[in-house]
Order: C-alpha cells, then structure tokens, then sequence
C-alpha cells in the first residue's frame, strides 16, 4: 500500500487517481476536517492526520511500502516565511522520521523547481544545480531547499529516497483553485482580463503524478529528477485558455517594472481582504527569471514525458467548465484554519 500526503490537494488527488489506475492500493493522509471533494468516489483509504504530528505519522505510515510525501504549505507572499518552514521543513523531518521508524521501503519526496540555485539568462537549469538554503527569491523557495536538503541527509543515513522537482504545475482537477487556475478561470470571463509580461514553464499535473511513479519506480536513492513540460510566454497561455472557450476579450498586459511597483500595493489587499495572492512580487520575479528547464535526466533515466502545453490549457478549461461548481477557492493560511493547499 503507498501513503500520499496532501493527497487532497491539486497534485496529490492526481497522483492518487494514476496509482488507483495502476491497480495499487493508496492511503490518503488529510488534516482534521480537510475538504475532501477532490477525493470523492475514489476507492481510497482516508486516513486524517498532520506532518507536524509523529504519532500520526507512525500510525498512517503502518504498513506501507512507499510515501510519496507532497504534503506542503504553498505560500508566495513573505509573511509567512515563520509558517512555511513549521510545516514544509520541520514536516519533512517528521515524514523523515516515522518512515525510518516503522520501517517504510521507499519515500517520493516532491521538491520544486524554485528550489534549486537560480541560474543566470542562457544557462539551462538541470540537475547539477544545488539546492538553495539562502535563495534570496523568497521563503518558499527557501524552505523547499531545506526540506530536500534533508532528505539527502538522511539518505547518506541509509535512507531509501528519491527526489522530484516539478516546474508550474497546471492541470485539471484543480478543486482547490491552484494560483494558476484562479488565473485562467479570469481569462475565461468575458471581460478584460489582466496579465504580466513574462514566462515559465509550465508542466500537465498528470504527467507530473506519473513522472512521480516513475521515479519511485526506477529512480536511485538520493537523486533528483526535474519534472518540467514546455516554456510558454504568460500571454500565449491567456491566448489558449480563450480560443478554447471561444472567446476574444481586451488584455491589460503590465510590463515587469510597472508589475514590480504595484505588487506591494497588491500584497497589502491580498492580506486585507484575506484573498488567494495572484499578483506578488515573488510571483513576478518567476516570470522574469531563468525558466529553460531540461528534464533530460527523467526522460532518459525513468521513461518520463510530458505532453504538449496546449492540450493541458484545453484539459483543464474543459475540466473547469464541466467541474466549477465543485471547487473552492481557499485562502492560503494557517494550518488549523483555513486549509491551505498541497502541492
């Protein structure tokens, strides 16, 4: 049986479905009182639990052969550094801890992109990059190096664990409204629609699950796998998510200086208003930065492939207009309130 943290969020309620689909029997960790729609009318076992808490750790990790551990706090604004590093380092500790204690076989441990050292325009980001304690980028980031700094630690103490590190996830069943889908769910309003001059790469979730079965699979203890899919310009995408619905509506497109001077002003009504961040000085800087990823590694090593851009942008406003009624938007913060996303 494997163990899927945060498998109610974006990611882990797809990795859930592609191992049910590979005839493997999974066990869902989910905090007290968690949402559970994402997870409906899957033959699942649901187990309720929290990473800051060992002793349900070690009663959710009994019996299991693999923990895909995905279970993280996903914020992209800086006041919440404090909160980040509780759940997304010292919570990986604990995973650390209870799959060495009962005795797990292998631990999947889902990095980031945004934890490796950022690599100057022209260079292609790869797995001999490091991971980043003192990104200057910001908290998340941060805490993501530390997390898989970790469990490279704890591999060189015997530990059976791979790493995986996915770029901007996008994708259908978005229950939670990911930042990415609260995006494209505005450019698929008729009105006009705001966007940032910019680019990423952008990854389908469910080549992101498999590529996650993949590693667990065939991928050596203490390596690191780059899951990315294709490097788009933030207005192509908009323009995609619009020819799918059928629609053309007037695009108010900020240029990176005067997105960088409103961002602060953003930030300080996102936290007013307790609304999901969309327009941050982090979220920016992303789309400025170095995004020529390479997943030569896992297509070479695991059989990893991802699949063309647009059809993940027409899968997921499909999904969206058959599934809107089922999401929620959820504000990022503080775990035991509002419950904040897994990735």
């Amino acid at each position: 049986m494997d163990l899927v943290t945060g498998a109610a969020g974006h990611l882990g309620n797809v990795l859930v479905r592609e191992l049910l689909k590979q005839g493997r029997q999974v066990r869902a960790l989910v905090l007290p009182g968690e949402d559970l729609r994402s997870l409906e009318g899957l033959d699942v076992e649901i187990v309720e639990g929290n990473i800051l808490n060992k002793e349900s750790l070690y009663r959710a990790c009994d019996g299991i052969d693999v923990v895909y551990h995905l279970a993280a706090l996903v914020a992209i604004t800086a006041d919440q550094e404090s909160l980040m590093r509780h759940v997304n380092v010292d919570g990986t500790l604990n995973v650390i801890d209870a799959v060495q204690h009962v005795g797990v076989r292998k631990m999947m441990y889902t990095s980031s992109i945004h934890a490796l050292e950022r690599a100057p325009d022209g260079v292609v980001i790869d797995e001999s990059l490091a991971f980043d304690v003192r990104n200057p980028a910001g908290p998340y980031d941060r805490t993501k190096a530390e997390a898989s700094v970790a469990v490279l630690e704890a591999v060189k103490q015997g530990l059976n664990a791979t790493i995986v590190c996915p770029t901007g996830v996008i994708g259908p069943y978005d229950f939670r409204r990911s930042e990415i889908g609260e995006m494209i769910l505005t450019w698929m309003k008729k009105q006009p629609s705001i966007s940032v001059d910019g680019r990423f790469d952008f990854v389908d979730v469910r080549d992101v699950a498999n590529g996650h079965i993949l590693a667990e699979q065939k991928g050596q203890p203490g390596h690191t796998y780059l899951l990315a899919g294709e490097q788009a310009e933030v207005s192509s995408v908009r323009e995609w998510v619009q020819s799918v619905v059928g629609i053309k509506t007037p695009e108010i497109k900020f240029s990176a200086p005067i997105a960088y001077f409103v961002a602060p002003l953003a930030e300080i009504y996102y936290r007013v208003t307790k609304t999901r961040p969309r327009f941050t000085s982090y979220s920016i800087e992303t789309l400025q930065s170095n995004s020529k990823i390479s997943s030569a590694k896992a297509q070479r090593e695991l059989g990893y492939q991802h699949r063309n851009l647009y059809e993940s942008v027409r899968d997921t406003v499909q999904w969206w207009m058959e599934n809107k009624s089922k999401t929620a938007s959820s504000v990022r913060y503080a775990v035991g309130k509002k419950r904040s996303s897994k990735v």
